[in-house]
């Protein structure tokens, strides 16, 4: 037992370190474009907005045909995740830190990511991959997390979370079992209709196999659990503390999909065709603006979110659900962007949300 104590404080030394943050960023960037290579949709390894709105359209939660899917890469970073927190006991069942507004925060984000077309992650795999509509969107992101620095520093805080039944933090992760035995199963009703919608066309057709997706995913989910990877979190602490840890796993990403995606001829430098992407340069800002300020009011990235409902954080998985809301929102009402540019009232939804966003960031602050 002394044995594999000292093994487990080894493995955790090395992903606290420079060199396990940019492993793990590099690792994200490689398996990404690899997916991407295997079926993922263009510069789509791993985008956990994306993905969570092809599941709500699996589920009908919106009837946009061209992405309905069940992706497995969304459940196997949570089981992942899971894993390494039990495995290392971290696993804590946690809530209580304003779950309303984390739902509210999580539904904007969504709103934000779907008008750029991506999350931060998927934002530094278009980078990666050569389209330049991508600088719009991290400038945008950048942009929102630095709004969001300005209401941290002046006292911003969702407040404590508070320790709960074990059960509680288990339901997110019972959630993703569940979803990933659906994908598996397929069931059909009686008249031989699938019980789960699947896109027969478009972004939603386009997958890499179930077991590489679901391998790759669970790695990450592992390794992100014990490095504590968070594109959001990188930048924010940059900006806040001059601490470039988190921000060099980012870095590792971009490189390592550069790279990969060179060996693998996937590398198309431009503003236009580009896969899955508008060249709407305002709301690709203005887009990833939103979704930056919501990302870091919420406490990290959605991939970072993820991860820590994997560790029992009930108030995260709640920002996931807010996500997959505004997803169903944003398809249903013609919010999201498509290839061939801006939704009818995206814009008018990112300007919504920002007021949305900033009353939030001006209220709920311990000093003024």
């Amino acid at each position: 037992m002394g044995q594999e104590n000292q093994i487990l404080v080894k493995i955790s030394a090395f992903f606290a370190s420079k060199s396990g943050i940019i492993f793990v960023g590099g690792f994200i960037g490689v398996m990404a474009a690899i997916l991407q290579h295997e079926g993922n949709p263009g510069n789509m390894g791993f985008c956990i907005a994306c993905f969570q709105r092809d599941i709500a359209g699996a589920l009908g939660l919106h009837s946009a045909e061209v992405v309905q899917y069940l992706r497995p890469e969304i459940m196997g970073i949570v089981l992942g995740a899971f894993m390494a927190s039990v495995m290392f006991k971290e696993f804590r069942a946690r809530t209580g830190s304003a779950p309303i507004i984390r739902f509210i925060l999580g539904f904007f984000a969504m709103i934000g990511a779907l008008v750029f077309l991506g999350c931060p992650w998927r934002a530094f795999l278009r980078l990666a991959g050569g389209d330049g509509n991508a600088v719009l969107g991290i400038a945008g992101l950048v942009a929102g997390i630095f709004v969001g620095t300005i209401f941290i520093k002046s006292g911003f805080n969702l407040g404590r979370t508070k320790k709960t039944y074990p059960l509680v933090g288990l339901i997110l992760p019972g959630i993703m079992i569940a979803l990933l035995i659906l994908l598996i199963w397929d069931p059909v009703f009686g008249d031989d209709t699938n019980v789960i919608f699947k896109s027969t066309s478009g972004p939603g057709s386009m997958y890499a196999p179930l077991a590489l997706s679901l391998g790759i995913a669970i790695a990450v989910g592992f390794f992100a659990q014990r490095s504590r990877f968070c594109t959001v979190g990188g930048i924010r602490d940059t900006i806040i503390m001059k601490d470039y840890h988190l921000l060099l796993g980012a870095i590792a990403l971009v490189v390592a999909a550069f790279v990969t995606n060179i060996a693998l001829s996937q590398f198309n430098p431009g503003f236009e065709d580009q896969p899955v992407a508008h060249n709407d340069y305002l709301w690709n800002f203005m887009g990833m603006l939103l979704a930056g300020l919501a990302f870091v009011l919420a406490g990290g990235c959605p991939g970072r979110q993820l991860i820590l409902s994997g560790e029992g954080n009930a108030d995260s998985a709640i920002f996931i659900l807010g996500m997959i809301a505004g997803a169903a929102f944003s398809h249903n009402l013609r919010l999201a962007s498509s290839p061939q540019g801006t939704g009818d009232w995206g814009p008018a939804a990112v300007i919504f949300g920002l007021i949305v966003c900033i009353v939030i960031g001006f209220t709920l602050r311990e000093k003024v």
